[in-house]
């Protein structure tokens, strides 16, 4: 016997129960649910798993390079390897010892992560990686590193002629302590292939990351959204992750990252408006159920909308991130994205909440 249509009677009597959404109630929520009732049943589902704590960290970011073998229509920020000896492309390729004089600025204690991500370098195999890691390790052991999206780990082991189990050890070994999620984009392989051709496919990235968890490693899931995707589109995104967490319960936090449209292929498409952003934070936190934080990743969307995203069932603002990262603001995301630990406190504070600093595994610090 076929499931009644959803209905706001119904889906508020699942969510009460603690029954799982299928994807026509997904579906559903994105289009027809009034944003009030998906903001207090979110909240709801929030306050049930996290009380009235919101979490941040002390983190920064480091892009080691943004030259890339991926030309992904979304992306401002690759250069193609071309480019790599032209001063005029925007180009970089930082060096160790960048690394180290970016680090020196930061005293003992002052940073508890470092997140590193970047472009698919044509000669950069595992070797690089693990020496990357090694390197961070041995200047400071105290701080986490969560580096490599499954997309750079998948060519990792291919340039070096490896399994990605073999290439993990090897990482983690060298001092990888996590995984960062981007890479995810869309996994409908149609939209895929229009965004982001040639890049692995989304199964790809899902074994990627279930390795990852066999490996005794967590990671982070995205979804990058509001480009050329449909709603159907991002409940099947989140429906493959939230199948892999019933299996591994490897995820410690899922990130919606919106599209942002300056300086790419895809320019001209109109980027969402804010209460699009608010609906897809409510919706993920009532749908993806299993993956215990929502973060919402302020670089990318701004402090203000970020901190109004903390009353639609996120429950993370992401870190003090410093202004190494350019992914988003290359693509029109806020310049030099840079904030303290009072400014995360007060946003935070701002929306009835309790600060609480937390380290990489969602552990409360002080």
């Amino acid at each position: 016997m076929p499931s009644p249509s959803p209905t706001l009677d119904l889906l508020s009597a699942k969510l009460a129960h603690g029954e799982r959404l299928s994807p026509d109630d997904g579906l559903f929520l994105y289009q027809d649910a009034p944003l009030e009732w998906l903001k207090e049943r979110a909240s709801e589902k929030r306050i049930a798993k996290h009380g009235n704590e919101a979490y941040f960290n002390r983190n920064i970011h480091f892009e080691p390079t943004n030259i890339c073998i991926y030309a992904c229509k979304f992306c401002a920020f690759y250069r193609p390897p071309k480019a790599a000896n032209d001063p005029e492309s925007g180009a970089w390729d930082y060096s160790f010892e960048d690394l180290e004089a970016k680090l020196a600025q930061y005293p003992v204690g002052s940073i508890t992560e470092i997140h590193i991500t970047g472009g698919v370098h044509p000669d950069r195999g595992v070797e690089y990686g693990e020496a990357l890691c090694a390197f961070i390790k041995k200047l400071r052991p105290e701080i986490h590193v969560k580096a490599f999206t499954a997309v750079e780990i998948a060519y990792f082991a291919k340039k070096s002629g490896i399994e990605i189990p073999e290439a993990l050890a090897r990482l983690k070994a060298a001092g990888l302590d996590s995984i960062p999620g981007g890479g995810a984009e869309i996994f409908d392989p149609e939209v895929r292939k229009r965004i982001a051709g040639g890049k692995s496919p989304a199964h790809t990235w899902l074994d990627v990351h279930a390795m990852v968890h066999a490996a005794g490693l967590f990671s982070n899931a995205t979804m990058l959204y509001g480009h050329v995707e449909k709603f159907e589109h991002r409940i099947d995104h989140m429906l493959r992750l939230r199948d892999l967490q019933d299996k591994t319960g490897g995820f410690k936090s899922f990130i919606p990252l919106r599209y942002r449209n300056d300086a790419n292929a895809l320019s001209h498409l109109a980027e969402v408006r804010p209460e699009d952003d608010l609906r897809n934070y409510a919706v993920a936190r009532l749908f993806l159920d299993n993956i215990p934080h929502l973060k919402a990743y302020w670089a990318m969307l701004g402090l203000d909308l970020a901190t109004e995203a903390l009353e639609y069932g996120v429950d993370d603002l992401d870190g003090t991130v410093d202004d190494t990262t350019r992914i988003y603001s290359m693509a029109g995301g806020p310049s030099h994205p840079t904030a303290s630990v009072l400014i995360l406190e007060d946003a935070i504070r701002s929306k009835g909440r309790t600060p609480v600093e937390r380290d990489s595994q969602y552990a409360k610090l002080g």
